[in-house]
């Protein structure tokens, strides 16, 4: 438990991980309690998406462990298990099925959580649970402002909807965790604002705890509970958005880095 009674839903021990001769995250130790919103900053190539990936199952770290609600899951449990498990994520480069309609995206990942079985089927059942499936798959889409393009083929929408299409499909797949990777990139001021928005939203709607990498710092300091630093894969500092801006080592590493985006 966290110190102020709230579940640990995330921990990360001493996380290591070497490509080779490079160390692209050092000994990385943080948690995350239920309910937070919680960023990983630092400047480009500080080993960030590094780190989400380990907590995906993308990598295996070199040493150290990740615990998602007190299972570890840094050793032989694969993206999808992980994403069974709870954790969903969105991606720096946004990874839809291009191809696929906005809908189908989203349907995509809810067919994740149904149940379909030869029982299911003889019983009719699983035509109740797909008329469900479809109705969860529009509200996701009404609630990211996506409702009217849901026949849209997903590569033809501009890049801040796909952004909201990316969420939307994490979000289907019913998350106790949602990992954010710069969801703000290519955003322009008004949309990062309404992003703010949306991410506060979302965590209160489906009590979800949120992890968050992101450069646009007016963003990190509006939602964020808390903050760590990451230089050159090590931590630097970690705290509430005033103590981290106040933090030297932070001005001097990123902070004070200008057009870091």
């Amino acid at each position: 438990m966290a110190g102020d009674g709230r579940m640990n839903i995330l921990q990360i021990n001493e996380l290591t991980m070497r490509f080779g001769g490079v160390t692209a995250v050092d000994g990385l130790s943080m948690e995350i309690n239920d309910g937070e919103i919680v960023a990983l900053i630092g400047p480009n190539g500080a080993g960030k998406t590094t780190a989400f990936n380990c907590v995906t199952g993308v990598y295996e770290p070199t040493s150290g462990k990740v615990s998602f609600m007190g299972k570890e899951i840094s050793r032989g449990t694969s993206p999808d298990k992980i994403t069974r498990l709870g954790i969903a994520r969105t991606f720096q480069n946004i990874r839809l099925f291009r191809t696929m309609t906005v809908l189908e995206n989203v349907l995509a990942a809810k067919h994740m959580r149904t149940r379909h079985n030869v029982l299911t089927a003889t019983l009719q059942l699983s035509r109740r649970e797909e008329k469900r499936v479809h109705s969860e798959a529009l509200e996701l889409l009404e609630e990211q402002g996506l409702l009217h393009l849901k026949d849209e083929i997903s590569a033809n929408l501009p890049y801040g909807l796909q952004r909201h299409l990316e969420i939307a499909r994490a979000l289907a797949t019913s998350p106790r965790l949602l990992l954010l990777d710069e969801p703000a990139a290519g955003m322009n001021p008004q949309e990062t604002a309404e992003l703010a928005d949306t991410i506060r939203r979302i965590r209160d709607k489906y009590s979800l705890t949120v992890f968050i990498i992101e450069h646009h710092m007016d963003l990190i300091m509006r939602i964020s509970d808390r903050i760590y630093v990451l230089d050159f894969g090590k931590l630097i500092a970690s705290g509430a958005p005033r103590e981290v801006q106040a933090n030297q080592r932070v001005i001097d590493a990123y902070l004070g880095v200008a057009n870091d985006a």
